[in-house]
């Protein structure tokens, strides 16, 4: 667990398929005054161990682990894509150690899709990249995200993940859907929906219809990275989400 400062309720961030806790330092900066912030490395990532099972159960148990660990209290959880489905199964696993929930661009039903289409996407990056900058002209407006997904080795920047280990957690999610963990989530719930995300339309928004109380947030502009590609509005409405939450 990655301590980015502050004091007071755990509020624990959770990255997306072959991100890395580190990925959550901007966000961390402006969190800090509302709690404790920490960034969680999912096995397979980062600085977890590279072992399997690669289930949405385990990932949710490890984070359950690292929460009792804290022994904080409950926790609100912050999850961009996969740490969405992540944080969702952890508040339904684990109902005692989850204070509140806010998802960032995930659907629970991708059955159909397969692992191919991502794999011929990621296999034509450039990999290894020459330098950080040319990570982030690689990638354009999401190039400062991915500059955090990368580390450097002798002959340049490689992910720190694994692509193997990636296309099989990404291949739980084509066959099977996480209707029963959305309705088994009891805490306060905030969704933010990219305006062009490339999720099955419609369901975030169910989602928030079939959680008492929760939150559903479409930001203009943005595709699956809301927190980075429009930054002011995603930190507004998290922000608004926490004062509510935290009695602020």
């Amino acid at each position: 667990m990655l301590c980015f400062g502050g004091s007071g309720v755990p509020i624990v961030l959770l990255h997306g398929l072959m991100g890395r806790a580190r990925t959550w330092w901007r966000v961390a900066e402006w969190l800090r005054p509302y709690g404790a912030v920490y960034g969680f490395d999912a096995r397979g990532h980062g600085n977890a161990p590279r072992v399997g099972p690669w289930t949405t159960e385990r990932f949710a148990d490890d984070i359950a682990e690292a929460l009792r660990t804290l022994d904080a209290g409950p926790a609100v959880l912050i999850g961009h894509s996969m740490g969405g489905l992540h944080a969702w199964a952890t508040a339904a696993r684990h109902p005692e150690l989850v204070r509140a929930v806010v998802s960032e661009d995930f659907a629970p039903d991708q059955r159909g899709r397969t692992v191919e289409t991502w794999r011929g996407y990621f296999e034509s990056w450039p990999v290894p990249f020459s330098s950080l900058d040319h990570v982030r002209e690689f990638f354009g407006d999401a190039g400062s995200y991915f500059a955090d997904c990368v580390e450097e080795r002798s002959d340049g920047f490689h992910l720190v993940a694994d692509l193997e280990d990636l296309y099989v957690i990404a291949a739980e999610w084509g066959r099977r859907d996480y209707w029963d963990v959305v309705e088994a989530i009891r805490c306060p719930l905030l969704l933010v929906e990219g305006e062009h995300t490339a999720m099955p339309p419609g369901q975030q928004a169910e989602v928030a219809s079939r959680v008492p109380g929760a939150r559903h947030l479409v930001v203009p502009g943005s595709a699956h990275l809301p927190h980075d590609e429009a930054p002011e509005i995603y930190r507004g409405a998290v922000e608004a989400f926490l004062s509510q939450v935290l009695n602020r």
